[in-house]
């Protein structure tokens, strides 16, 4: 089915222009809507908290109506949102377009990872997964790197004009292409009966409070600094947006460097040295990014992030298919839920603790809990049974 992971992988993209892009203006939302950085920063926290929140409701109705129906419906509301947004004259106003794109983001990237699990078995599915994240990270780098060119050119409000027009037109090529498939990828089929059962084992499996609290402690020590980059930089003297969209795409640019060599680290570290070594990775650069290094150095620090960031998460995903596969969408989404959470308390929690301990001391911390991470969920969740291994 390669036409169809290439049409997924688009809908990925389109989704994730959207995720980072407003990141590096930021101080100057909070400069012409006459807010803090902290406040501003929240709307970041608002897209992730909405997100968040849908994924109960987002999954169930993939796997009721079918996966890609919703997938892009949602992916045309995110356009919406971001068009409305680009008008918005008021903090509220703009919160609340934020709040809409939120819902729609969340109707896309869960479902598309759900959509690629049906599609191809569990021994080949972290390759496949990682194929579409590639278009994932790629939305992330040109977002965030668009984001910063488009707003020292038009400001705001034409990024926000940019990715919504961009999200509308690949809505409908998505939409068209879908529609071309079988009706089994096309359609939902899941009953309320079949559902719930998938709810049941979904919760009765010790792996799901592992899987879920990873997550959501990746989204709030890793994901939770990038409302911050740009801030970190003005405070180096670099007050140029565009380069703090290029910083924080160095993120997205080491989550490919992991697409194309997660065969080969597979061999070589297996998953279980997949997990530690991520966890590893992120502590340090974690550190790193305290230390006020030259942006050309940050950029090449957050790249070696993303690659850690991806060699854990991309493991959990696969952990979080298997997890019920009576209600993939529903535990797909979930997982999301719990990342997007995490999102949400990170820019809450860096906030607090650059104000009253700092910010190198706020880093130590975060990158001392995401090393603990790596090593304690590789011990729970790769066990030396065969089953075991063969089910990642």
């Amino acid at each position: 089915m390669p036409s169809v992971l290439y049409l997924i992988a688009l809908a990925s993209f389109a989704a994730n222009l959207s995720v980072r892009a407003i990141d590096p203006v930021i101080p100057h939302i909070a400069d012409d809507l006459g807010v803090s950085i902290a406040q501003a920063a929240g709307l970041s926290a608002a897209l992730a908290f909405t997100f968040a929140i849908v994924q109960p409701i987002i999954g169930a109705i993939a796997d009721l109506v079918g996966k890609a129906r919703v997938m892009v419906t949602c992916l045309a509301l995110l356009g919406v949102g971001s068009i409305l947004g680009s008008f918005a004259e008021t903090y509220p106003l703009l919160l609340v377009t934020r709040i809409v794109c939120g819902v729609g983001a969340g109707g896309v990237f869960p479902v598309t990872l759900s959509l690629t699990s049906d599609l191809v078995p569990v021994s080949g599915r972290q390759v496949a997964i990682s194929r579409v994240l590639a278009g994932a990270m790629i939305g992330n780098i040109l977002g965030s790197t668009l984001g910063g060119v488009v707003g020292d050119l038009f400001g705001w409000r034409g990024v926000l004009g940019f990715l919504g027009v961009t999200t509308v037109i690949a809505s409908v090529a998505v939409g068209v292409g879908l529609s071309r498939t079988s009706t089994a990828i096309a359609s939902g089929g899941t009953s309320l009966a079949t559902l719930w059962h998938g709810y049941q084992v979904l919760f009765r499996n010790p792996r799901t409070r592992v899987c879920y609290s990873v997550v959501f402690i990746e989204g709030c020590c890793v994901l939770g600094v990038f409302p911050f980059v740009a801030a970190f930089l003005f405070d180096l003297g670099e007050t140029r947006l565009s380069i703090a969209g290029v910083v924080i795409a160095g993120f997205a640019l080491g989550g490919l460097v992991y697409t194309a060599s997660v065969t080969g680290m597979l061999r070589w570290m297996g998953v279980r040295g997949l997990m530690i070594g991520g966890g590893a990775l992120m502590a340090l650069q974690l550190v790193v990014l305290g230390l006020g290094l030259p942006w050309q150095a940050q950029m090449a620090s957050f790249v070696v992030m993303g690659l850690g960031f991806y060699m854990l998460h991309g493991c959990m995903q696969v952990f979080a298919s298997e997890l019920a596969v009576e209600a993939r969408a529903t535990s797909m989404s979930l997982h999301s839920c719990f990342f997007f959470l995490g999102q949400t308390a990170g820019p809450i929690v860096y906030g607090f603790g650059i104000a009253h301990a700092g910010k190198m001391p706020t880093l130590i911390v975060c990158a001392v809990i995401m090393a603990l991470v790596g090593i304690v969920a590789a011990r729970l969740l790769v066990t030396p049974a065969p089953e075991a291994r063969a089910a990642v």
